[in-house]
């Protein structure tokens, strides 16, 4: 996925949520040792984000879960021309796991995303999975790979096309 947006010349930055503290709750920051203030000011000079997350369950992670959470104080945020801070930003997801629920898990994110504001183009994902079922591991089976680059590089198009189309005409603020 990295290779694929930086070959439209979009400079990326990648940020483990599973090694940061992110502490439950809905406003951006929720206070002493909590990490997503940094998280949330990437987010506000960023363009494009990506959420990936493992299918556990069939559901995303308890931590792609956390980082909603945090995106979800954007909600009451505006920029300087009171439109909310998510829009004019575009959003995908990334889902892998050696069960089946990729689906379920891209339209619980792409939804989430949708309602803080992000634009979510079409085919703004990819996953990777061999069925319903334990299974192999990614880097321990190369079957499915090229379907889920395929769709990758599907997935990079789209978002950097319509990022920049929002860039050369923005989405205004909502009337009041």
């Amino acid at each position: 996925m990295i290779k694929a947006l930086t070959d439209y010349g979009v400079e990326t930055d990648v940020v483990r949520a599973v090694g940061l503290t992110l502490k439950p709750g809905v406003e951006t920051d929720m206070g002493a040792g909590d990490d997503w203030p940094q998280v949330h000011e990437k987010l506000l000079a960023s363009q494009i984000l990506i959420i990936a997350s493992p299918t556990w369950l069939g559901r995303p992670s308890s931590v792609a879960q956390r980082v909603l959470e945090g995106i979800n104080a954007m909600m009451s945020e505006t920029d300087d021309e009171e439109r909310p801070v998510a829009y004019n930003r575009v959003a995908g997801v990334l889902v892998t796991g050696n069960e089946d629920g990729a689906h379920h898990v891209i339209s619980e994110i792409s939804g989430a995303l949708g309602d803080v504001g992000f634009t979510v183009p079409g085919q703004a994902w990819t996953y990777w999975h061999l069925g319903p079922g334990p299974g192999p591991d990614y880097l321990d089976d190369d079957r499915g790979h090229d379907w889920s680059a395929s769709t990758g590089r599907a997935m990079a198009a789209n978002l950097v096309h319509t990022a920049r189309a929002l860039a050369s005409m923005p989405i205004p603020a909502p009337p009041s």
